[in-house]
């Protein structure tokens, strides 16, 4: 499989919004420089910087499609589904994404509380000033505190001793359902794409009814070429596109340049043969 190292098009990326350290007009800013021309701002179950990013992707001579990243609790895992080209104004999705991120700030408290029986006390207090809305106070936010007050060398080792879902401190949450999260996308004009598929820990029979159920809910695409797969799982999420017959997507999933494996624009495009979830939006 030939994939050519052509960077124009990032529809997965996270601002201040979410767990992002760059406002939406940074993001955006740092797409345009980074040689991205169709672009998405995915926050995590919040759209309320869609009209900036959109205001100022359009300034700097980008295409722009609104999109949000939706957590979805599918077979006691956590699975984020990206819709792209939604409206971002349609009632029905913003009053889901409200009770999704519904229980957000008392799960946090119970994280801090983990982490304070672990010997790292204060954590809530100290997260605060790294969530701009604490609604939406995530794991990145404790992971980046934790890094600065000195408990972690980086965030991935936080993820990796505490925080990640089998980690000591973890809180389980209960998001969404698929059926519903996908029914929020549809609505809103959006089309529904299963976000870093490498990233669930699944078993083969698992995935196939993931994919499925996905698909048999009108789910649309699947992330092929992410931040969050090696090169290997390009082609092995390339051949899934192929199997289901998926709408293949593209992102890098930043948050950060110095936390993100992979900055804005900087993954290969897709394999020619598939066909991109973008193209019925333009």
């Amino acid at each position: 499989m030939n994939i050519e190292p052509i960077s124009c098009v990032d529809l997965h990326c996270h601002s201040t919004v979410s767990d992002g350290v760059l406002s939406p007009e940074a993001v955006a800013q740092r797409a345009a420089a980074h040689g991205v021309n169709i672009w998405s701002l995915t926050d995590h179950d919040e759209v309320s910087g869609q009209k900036i990013a959109r205001e100022t992707a359009t300034s700097l001579g980008m295409q722009y499609l609104g999109g949000v990243e939706i957590s979805v609790t599918w077979a006691n895992q956590t699975v984020h589904v990206v819709g792209l080209g939604i409206d971002e104004n349609n009632p029905v999705l913003v009053e889901g994404l409200r009770t999704t991120r519904a229980g957000r700030a008392d799960r946090a408290k119970r994280i801090s509380d983990n982490l304070a029986r672990l010997g790292m006390p204060g954590a809530y207090e100290g997260v605060l000033p790294f969530a701009r809305n604490p609604e939406l106070i995530s794991r990145t936010h404790f992971a980046r505190y934790l890094v600065q007050a000195g408990y972690c060398p980086d965030v991935q080792t936080v993820f990796d001793r505490y925080l990640s879902d089998e980690g000591p401190a973890h809180e389980p949450m209960q998001w969404a359902k698929l059926a519903s999260a996908l029914s929020w996308i549809h609505g809103a004009g959006g089309v529904a794409v299963i976000a870093h598929p490498g990233r669930y820990h699944y078993t083969p029979t698992q995935f196939g009814a993931l994919f499925s159920e996905f698909k048999d809910l009108g789910g649309q695409g699947i992330e092929v070429v992410t931040g969050s797969h090696s090169p290997h799982q390009y082609h092995e999420y390339a051949q899934i596109a192929r199997d289901y017959g998926f709408l293949a997507s593209c992102g890098s999933d930043f948050h950060s340049p110095s936390e993100s494996r992979h900055d804005l624009g900087s993954l290969p495009a897709l394999p020619a043969d598939l066909v991109p979830a973008w193209k019925s939006l333009l």
